[in-house]
């Protein structure tokens, strides 16, 4: 792990002052967070990427990945509305598959709390970001994880699938693979077929293993074999679904695609109301909408907690380089994390490490 430079600290420092100047109330959280939560949010996926250490009083305990979880957790326990947040230090990440990447950064925040003007605050986030980074000369790219969301809950099969489908949003492969055995594109493998046909699977399983019960294994096997009679998804539905996932356009030319894909799928209309708002919202903060790139599929891979508008601003020419700053709404995050409350919420981070090696730092 490296340590951040003077430059990157300075940085770090400006853009708090910017973010305080826009509103926003300085906050800070610890360096090891508990481990249950996180896990409880990303599952163990999360254990590839963040550094988990075992406490003997506190038990199981991670280097922070990031500050937005613990943000949302401070304000759902008083936090007074609306609320806007910042802060700034060091996060940690595993890097197996970008080696050449740092695995200790600074990254510094700006978070809003605020249920009166939702499509509102996605613009002001968006276009503080695109003031703080102007001098990068960035790329912009926005998508919204809501308008899948919406998709898939539209989709004419039963819950369990819809919630399979839901579940692995963020799983891009793992979705496709689910989408085909839904569809019955995919042939069901030779051995859960096996599975499904025998009369008492667990008759010569051997000895247990692993945390499941007997019962519960049953009942997972009795899940496959209900979902089995299911019928599959139309083509109609999975092309509609397809063409969705397909949009790549500015935003005003985006609405209009999704606006005719509608017809066939009707589910996600009101998510396009929310879109066609906040490009209003984003051009009346003075944003190039015209300009300014869609893509139906982005932060699919990269922001697990994102419910809705997610945005990112890039290096162009620089393939190697991580997204200076990334962002967007988390609204479910705090339904999970609120004890029953919630609250609209959208937010973004800035590695500002990056800043000093594009040559923007002051």
């Amino acid at each position: 792990m490296s340590v951040p430079s003077s430059v990157t600290r300075a940085e770090a420092a400006r853009l708090l002052a910017l973010f305080e100047q826009a509103g926003a109330q300085r906050v800070d959280c610890g360096i090891l967070q508990p481990a249950e939560v996180l896990l409880d949010l990303y599952g163990e996926d999360i254990r590839g990427r963040a550094y988990v250490t075992q406490d003997p009083s506190r038990g199981e305990q991670m280097l922070r990945p990031d500050f937005t979880v613990p943000v949302v957790q401070m304000h759902m326990t008083g936090g007074a509305e609306p609320a806007r947040y910042t802060y700034a230090g060091e996060v940690f990440r595993r890097q197996e598959d970008h080696p050449e990447r740092e695995n200790e950064y600074i990254q510094v925040g700006y978070e809003v709390f605020d249920r009166v003007d939702p499509d509102a605050a996605d613009a002001e986030v968006f276009a503080l970001f695109h003031t703080a980074l102007a001098p990068l000369g960035l790329h912009p790219a926005t998508g919204d994880i809501g308008i899948l969301m919406a998709a898939v809950e539209g989709l004419d099969t039963s819950a369990r699938r819809r919630a399979a489908l839901m579940r692995h949003i963020w799983r891009p492969r793992r979705f496709r693979a689910l989408l085909d055995r839904f569809a019955g594109r995919s042939p069901v493998p030779a051995s859960r077929a096996a599975l499904l046909r025998a009369e008492d699977a667990l008759a010569d399983a051997g000895p247990m293993i692993g945390l499941r019960s007997p019962a519960e294994i049953s009942a997972r096997i009795e899940a496959l074999r209900e979902d089995a009679q299911d019928r599959p998804l139309s083509e109609a539905q999975v092309a509609a679904l397809d063409a969705v996932l397909a949009v790549r356009e500015t935003c005003p030319f985006a609405l209009e695609r999704l606006r005719d894909i509608a017809v066939d799928l009707p589910a996600i209309s009101g998510a396009l109301d929310r879109f066609a708002r906040r490009i209003d919202a984003l051009d009346k903060r003075g944003i190039d909408i015209e300009h300014l790139d869609f893509e139906a599929s982005y932060g699919r891979t990269s922001m697990e907690y994102y419910d809705g508008f997610v945005f990112g601003f890039y290096a162009a020419g620089r393939p190697d380089l991580p997204p200076v700053a990334t962002g967007g709404r988390y609204d479910a995050l705090t339904r999970r994390l609120g004890n029953g409350a919630e609250i609209p919420a959208v937010g973004g981070v800035i590695r500002a490490g990056l800043i000093e090696i594009l040559g923007g730092g002051q």
